[in-house]
């Protein structure tokens, strides 16, 4: 229990702490006007206060990862407390916060603009592409999670495609519609449920009988997994997650003012961290790995959720801790399509104004999300993992280049920058659905290729601060 209090102390002072040095670092001025003002267009441009934007911001990128990720993190044993912890603030947080403020800078840009605004054209292609896959993947298995998870909630009693219907329809109007409509609106509600359900969790498990583990390094899978690289592409939201650069956009274009991005930004990524702590924590101490392990191969993470909440929590409090669970990924779906919408957008330069333009680059994607219901999401899932961690590379990457051209302390984004993409290498070279080569082989060919990339990005990065020189790459 020590680990696990000590861990959430540390998590809320670094808020105070490592939080404020970023914000310092970066240097918000709320005298530059915000997207939400220059480019007003009561769509997706809506001046909202801090408040609003930081929960809809914890609910976008707090899908089901950081439940069912910790869950299955939990496999591994207490050593995903400190990937958490650590994750979360020195790469996670500082992720989020330099993607939500870059983009409030470059008048709400996403991810792919600023990929091809600082690391070069080719990059906004490449960066495009993986984007879009995140988010159709995601806003597609977050309608049949959230589906299924009622359905065990329902006793059965509404069929599963009725509910994924129900969903699907609910993402479609709140893609289209305003974002002051339906996600400003409801989001209050959401969030309240999703506290309730995981503080109830929390608490319970502190004050029940059961014993929270301590740190230590021991690997603990039962399928005896190595936890480098596959412990970083297990738990990706509560720790470091690409998903979340997708999100933050979006709330850049609602932000009143500069100085609320660390509460936006920063501060929700270590809200997300406290609710993974609680999940791993939960999982670790009513299950042992080999029970758990065979939860999730039988019944998925939802049968966990359920179990647990359930169990500490009774039958009225565990259905509150269950619709919690449901209520993250709905919130992470419907803006997973409202993200895909404003991205192709941009990439096309097309307009959003009007309910008919927005149509035309919704519709379709929902007919592909739909298809894709009916596709076994195994093999591409294994893909999205691996993209996930890859886009989070790339935005620290762009998040490094931004310091680096403004003369600042880059290191603060290089250092996780290197790590994870040297995590993405190892990853795709040994995995079956990559090269499928030895580990140990993987290591060596991974570092190879992150001091090559390292070396074309920083010669790169040389050119661009010349050329900082006749222009301000600060532009809104």
């Amino acid at each position: 229990m020590i680990t696990f209090l000590v861990s959430i102390v540390i998590l809320v002072i670094a808020y105070f702490t490592y939080g404020k040095f970023i914000e310092k670092l970066f240097d918000p001025a709320d005298a530059r006007k915000t997207p939400a003002y220059v480019n007003s267009d009561g769509v997706d441009y809506v001046p909202m206060n801090k408040h609003k934007n930081a929960l809809i911001q914890l609910l976008n990128i707090a899908g089901t990862g950081p439940i069912f990720g910790p869950i299955m993190g939990a496999l591994f044993g207490p050593v995903a407390f400190l990937w958490i912890v650590l994750g979360s603030i020195f790469a996670g947080a500082v992720h989020d916060y330099l993607t939500g403020m870059i983009s409030i800078r470059n008048k709400g840009a996403h991810i792919p603009e600023l990929a091809g605004k600082f690391l070069g054209s080719f990059s906004k292609h490449i960066v495009n592409i993986f984007a879009l896959l995140l988010l159709l993947l995601v806003g597609t298995v977050f309608v049949t999670t959230p589906a299924s998870l009622l359905a065990i909630l329902l006793n059965g009693k509404v069929a599963v495609g009725i509910l994924i219907t129900v969903i699907f329809i609910y993402y479609f109007l709140s893609t289209v519609l305003p974002i002051d409509k339906i996600i400003g609106r409801f989001y209050p509600y959401f969030g309240a449920i999703l506290l309730l359900g995981t503080l109830g969790v929390g608490v319970a498990l502190l004050f029940s009988n059961y014993t929270i583990p301590e740190l230590n390094f021991h690997n603990m899978h039962p399928d005896n997994l190595p936890i480098f690289p596959i412990l970083f592409f297990t738990i990706t939201c509560g720790a470091l997650s690409g998903f979340h650069a997708t999100q933050s956009p979006i709330i850049s274009r609602t932000t009143k003012k500069e100085s609320e991005g660390r509460y936006v930004f920063y501060g929700m990524m270590i809200a997300e961290a406290v609710i993974a702590m609680i999940w791993a924590a939960a999982a670790m101490s009513l299950l042992d790995g080999q029970t758990l392990n065979e939860f999730i191969n039988t019944g998925t993470p939802s049968a966990v959720v359920n179990e647990v909440s359930m169990t500490l929590l009774g039958a009225f409090g565990g259905t509150i801790a269950v619709l919690g669970a449901i209520v993250l990924p709905i919130t992470s779906g419907d803006t997973a399509f409202r993200a895909a919408r404003s991205i192709i957008a941009d990439y096309l330069k097309f307009d959003q104004k009007t309910m008919k333009s927005r149509l035309m680059i919704a519709l379709p994607l929902f007919v592909v999300s739909a298809l894709l219901t009916q596709i076994d999401f195994n093999i591409l899932w294994r893909y999205f993992s691996w993209a996930n961690q890859a886009t989070a590379a790339i935005a620290l990457w762009i998040g490094t280049m931004y310091l680096f051209i403004k003369g600042k302390n880059y290191f603060v984004s290089l250092v996780p920058a290197l790590f994870i993409t040297y995590m993405v290498f190892v990853y795709i070279l040994n995995e079956k659905i990559g090269f499928n080569l030895n580990l140990n082989i993987s290591f060596i060919v991974g570092l190879v290729l992150t001091v090559i990339l390292t070396v074309v990005f920083f010669n790169k990065a040389k050119k661009n601060r010349v050329e900082e020189i006749e222009t301000d790459i600060d532009v809104a």
